[in-house]
């Protein structure tokens, strides 16, 4: 998934394992020779993929595939095991890095559940004011005057400053959250499924605020989530990610009018939509596998139509079928179509 230019953000090989603790029974049964899965899990694997700068690339897929890992890795959360994070040109992943701390704050996150987030014990003007105080961005006299701006900003009445968390409504915590995202004056975001813990009327607020603040700050953006629709709202490129790996990569128009990759029809396959009215839903066949003993070669094969022995045994690696339409699949649409 080679960049084009104007890249902000950008990943090279990038892996995530977690090493799972050995319980004595699990021990006992590896010595004496059973198959009881890996000792670690591989969230996020060899993936490669950049956002250009001002833009919003959604990141989709089923639970536990790896998403809030990856978006948690972009905003210098956690370190990757194995490959290299570049932020705005600069090796991020590399903490003997000098610019690192400067970097992270141009770096931030916006979590899926808004109060665990907020500090419950800390006021809305420290929870978004102490971090501009603290990095000089703003002057401690102009401080007041700073918060109360931003949370205009954000839909929040500056009266409430003093409240704590646990006196707002979900949407407003989620609004405090952007707030101080904003606070810092970040350039790139990642919204790790912002809405999906608030109502369907809450949510198109917040998705409203999120783009207006979005061209209005020019912020590039990381976009979490596994609702298609929310993610056709606002992305200009869509990634699919399954069991840790990208399996499908284009703007936001070709993938939801052209999808190539299995995973990525089936997904589609299971939106309502007007035109289809009456129209039986079915899920994809299968469960996902376990991410401590995932499959061999292509990790969909077992729930996938058209897999075959290569599919079995050696993982795909992406290709880019149309300009800017990437896909890690061994049998190409053509293939897929003629087995049908």
């Amino acid at each position: 998934m080679s960049p084009r230019g104007n890249e902000l953000v950008q990943m090279k090989g990038v892996s995530k394992r977690f090493d799972q603790k050995v319980d004595p029974v699990a021990w006992i049964a590896r010595t004496l020779g059973s198959r009881t899965g890996s000792e670690f899990v591989q969230a996020v694997d060899d993936v490669n993929l950049f956002v250009r700068e001002g833009e919003v690339l959604g990141l989709v897929g089923e639970s536990g595939c790896g998403k809030s890992t990856l978006g948690r890795m972009l905003a210098g959360l956690i370190e990757p095991t194995s490959g290299e994070i570049f932020f705005d040109g600069r090796n991020i992943s590399d903490r003997r890095n000098g610019d690192s701390r400067k970097l992270a704050l141009r770096m931030q996150m916006i979590f899926q559940d808004p109060f665990a987030s907020l500090n419950p014990r800390k006021r809305v003007k420290d929870i978004i004011g102490e971090a501009p105080r603290v990095h000089g961005i703003v002057a401690r006299d102009q401080l007041d005057s700073y918060v109360e701006e931003l949370m205009s900003k954000c839909g929040l009445d500056p009266a409430y400053r003093n409240h704590l968390p646990h006196q707002f409504s979900g949407g407003q915590r989620q609004r405090i959250a952007i707030a101080r995202a904003l606070a810092v004056k970040a350039d790139f975001i990642v919204c790790d499924e912002i809405v999906s813990a608030l109502d369907v009327s809450i949510q198109a607020q917040i998705l409203n605020l999120f783009m207006d603040l979005k061209s209005e700050h020019r912020l590039t953006t990381l976009f979490i989530s596994h609702d298609l629709g929310v993610v056709e709202h606002v992305s200009d490129r869509v990634a699919i990610m399954y069991l840790g790996r990208v399996v499908e990569l284009a703007d936001t128009e070709e993938l939801f009018g052209n999808p190539l990759h299995p995973y990525t029809r089936g997904l589609l396959d299971e939106v309502p939509s007007l035109d289809r009215r009456g129209v039986q839903f079915a899920a994809i066949e299968g469960e996902i596998p376990s991410p401590l003993d995932p499959p061999s070669g292509c990790q969909f094969h077992p729930r996938c139509p058209f897999a075959s022995d290569i599919c079995r045994k050696v993982a795909p690696q992406s290709i880019e079928r149309h300009p800017g339409h990437f896909i890690s699949c061994h049998h190409p649409p053509t293939e897929q179509r003629e087995a049908n």
